[in-house]
């Protein structure tokens, strides 16, 4: 049997199944403030995207209530070898378009998934190939052992490969590249609903599939998402009755919504960690004013800039206490956190902060552009005001340009970037995730580095990641993950701010469970 992490939720309370009663079936009118970016399943590593695309598109295995693993595509897996696993398929699954669901379509999928230009590759990242040994099993055949083999599968989605044949879509859909394909507009999955219609910025419609293998435990029959970028706004629509659910309600308002009678917050803190990035490839910053010099590669001025943050008055005034001060790039759920190395490495200094930057060779400072979103993570472009302010009081002359996440996610997966706010949610509960992803070298080739904006390299850093991946030793994988976190950090190459609080809002008649990844669950969702 394959060897599994034990994974702890942390701070946050492990939902249990709530006992629903009969229902009327009823459309939930969804609402927040950043859209669906593609449907094109293996196009975008992207939280808001996954939350839809999960209920369209299924994986060979899910997560339950309390993250656990369990069969969703797949019914069963036997480890034959130590890189060799069995998978055996469920049986009788049909696509949206009545298509039946076959080993075929796992083998397309997985292989598809791991290819560019696909961003989720890290969901097969150890898959070396994946090959079918009769209608209803494939063999996965790994690059090496993989202790979170099945966490990492959560996210490889299952599409079917005639119709992706039929459409011209055998390849994922370039993104970065600013692409369009039938698939990033389309959908033909297994999964309990299926899609109606996508008019970005505007709505996305779901319909119940009534041919779905498994059974819903809530009543909803349709899903109305409506983004809506303002916050104002967000919380008016609750509040009139036009919107049933906000995802995202703004910390200003949730004392208001907690008043209400007809409102209620389920509160959650999110497995998301907001961090600044910053770019130490270039030899020379644009617009720095530095000639042939990039100060940001210097650790010292990325430890100025990391104690010119003053995080308590982010945390009181930006956040209204809604956000856990972060010290370490993954959040309190997440396997490899620990309280030791949460703790903030430094303590806000202006004045150590400008000794610093004197002496790195820059007693003047530099000119600094730095990228936000502005409807993606809570109160994301207020939290980099702040920051603005704070390096440019510090000697750092900080510009700020904001922009939808559409358009700002592209840049920095093109590293077009300077400094740039980012946040990151951990979708196999494992440091493994962040590690890869934000850490490793960028290769473009691999979901090595794939989110490494800034494009920072660490040989030492790199090794032992690569160990992490086929460590199946446990106490010493966790020390190999703590090593790795604790390198990162004490290097400066990444400015963590706060592990994100991320409660719901919703009308009083509506039942669901909060989870810590952000993706409510309309299959586990009632209407009253």
């Amino acid at each position: 049997m394959m060897q599994r992490v034990k994974f702890k939720l942390g701070m946050v309370a492990a939902a249990a199944f709530l006992a629903w009663g009969a229902a009327d079936a009823a459309t939930l009118r969804w609402a927040g403030a950043n859209d669906v970016l593609t449907i094109d399943p293996h196009a975008q590593n992207h939280q808001t995207t996954h939350a839809f695309l999960q209920q369209i598109y299924e994986s060979l295995v899910r997560y339950d209530a309390k993250y656990n693993t369990e069969p969703a595509l797949a019914t069963k897996w036997t480890q034959i070898s130590p890189t060799q696993v069995r998978f055996e398929l469920r049986k009788g699954v049909k696509f949206h378009d009545g298509a039946p669901f076959t080993a075929d379509d796992v083998v397309f999928s997985l292989t598809r998934a791991g290819q560019a230009p696909s961003n989720m590759m890290s969901s097969v990242q150890s898959v070396k190939e994946v090959k079918k040994v009769d209608d209803h099993t494939v063999d996965l055949i790994l690059k090496g052992p993989n202790p979170i083999l099945l966490r990492e599968l959560t996210e490889a989605r299952i599409m079917n490969k005639a119709w992706a044949e039929k459409h011209n879509s055998m390849k994922s859909q370039d993104y970065a590249g600013k692409e369009e394909s039938y698939a990033s507009r389309n959908a033909n999955g297994t999964g309990p609903f299926s899609l109606v219609s996508w008019q970005p910025d505007q709505k996305l419609t779901l319909k119940k599939n009534p041919g779905w293998w498994d059974k819903p435990k809530g009543n909803i029959d349709e899903v109305v998402f409506t983004p809506i970028k303002s916050a104002a706004t967000r919380t008016a629509a609750l509040i009139s009755g036009q919107v049933d659910f906000v995802v995202d309600p703004p910390p200003q308002d949730q004392a208001r919504i907690k008043a209400d009678s007809k409102l209620k917050l389920i509160e959650g803190v999110e497995n998301r960690t907001i961090y600044l990035g910053l770019d130490q490839f270039r030899d020379e910053l644009p617009g720095a004013g530095t000639p042939g010099r990039n100060p940001l590669k210097d650790k010292r001025v990325r430890q100025a800039l990391y104690q010119a943050i003053d995080i308590a008055s982010i945390h009181r005034s930006t956040m209204r206490n809604l956000s856990i001060n972060a010290g370490v790039m993954v959040a309190p759920m997440v396997h490899g956190w620990s309280k030791e190395l949460d703790e903030r490495a430094a303590k806000y200094d202006v004045e150590g902060a400008k000794k610093l930057l004197a002496d790195a060779g820059y007693p003047q400072g530099f000119a600094l552009k730095l990228d936000c979103p502005n409807d993606r993570y809570v109160n994301d472009e207020a939290i980099c005001q702040a920051v603005t302010a704070m390096w440019t009081r510090v000697g750092v002359k900080t510009t700020l340009q904001t922009a939808p996440m559409a358009q700002f996610v592209t840049r920095v997966m093109n590293s077009d970037v300077s400094a740039y706010l980012f946040g990151w949610g951990v979708a196999t509960f494992d440091a493994l995730y962040t590690l890869d992803s934000l850490m490793s070298t960028k290769d473009g080739k691999t979901a090595a580095g794939v989110y490494n904006g800034g494009r920072f390299s660490d040989p030492k850093l790199d090794a032992m990641i690569q160990q992490i991946k086929v460590e199946m030793d446990i106490p010493k994988r966790d020390t190999l993950v703590r090593d790795a976190l604790k390198l990162t950090k004490d290097e400066y190459y990444y400015l963590p701010l706060h592990h994100q609080i991320r409660p719901w809002a919703m009308r009083s008649n509506v039942d669901t469970v909060h989870r810590a990844d952000d993706r409510p669950m309309p299959t586990w969702t009632t209407i009253k």
